[in-house]
């Protein structure tokens, strides 16, 4: 082998080098790209969430009292499910005019019944 045989060898060697390493920038490049916009979208999605709670919270203040404003918390914190299936309800009924505002307490147990009769009760007896 002579020098210029070496000499291609290494030109063409390190200019394979450089293909690779840009293919594989732009492959990197890309997949930032993606995971930017997928976190994008999260963060917009998680904002219309909130946004969408916070007017749900602010209908609550007019539609139940204090009472049952303390009764729907206390329920939030061990089945939050229902509580935004119950809030999203008290507000369809409030929007349509169907229910009497300011919800009370009493009143809120009932339609809490009228959400939970799905559930079964059972009862464990001793023989």
């Amino acid at each position: 082998m002579d020098v210029k045989e070496v000499t291609t060898m290494a030109q063409s060697s390190d200019d394979e080098l450089a293909n690779l390493r840009a293919q594989r920038m732009a492959q990197i490049q890309a997949q930032l790209e993606e995971q930017a916009a997928a976190q994008a979208d999260a963060e917009l999605q998680q904002e219309n969430q909130q946004a969408a709670m916070a007017e749900l919270d602010s209908a609550m203040k007019r539609i139940l009292t204090p009472d049952a404003r303390s009764r729907l918390a206390s329920l939030n914190l061990v089945n939050p499910e229902l509580t935004t299936r119950v809030k999203t309800h008290l507000a369809t009924l409030s929007s349509e005019n169907r229910i009497a505002t300011p919800v009370n307490d009493i009143q809120l147990k009932r339609i809490l019944g009228g959400l939970s009769e799905g559930r079964r009760e059972t009862s464990i007896r001793r023989i």
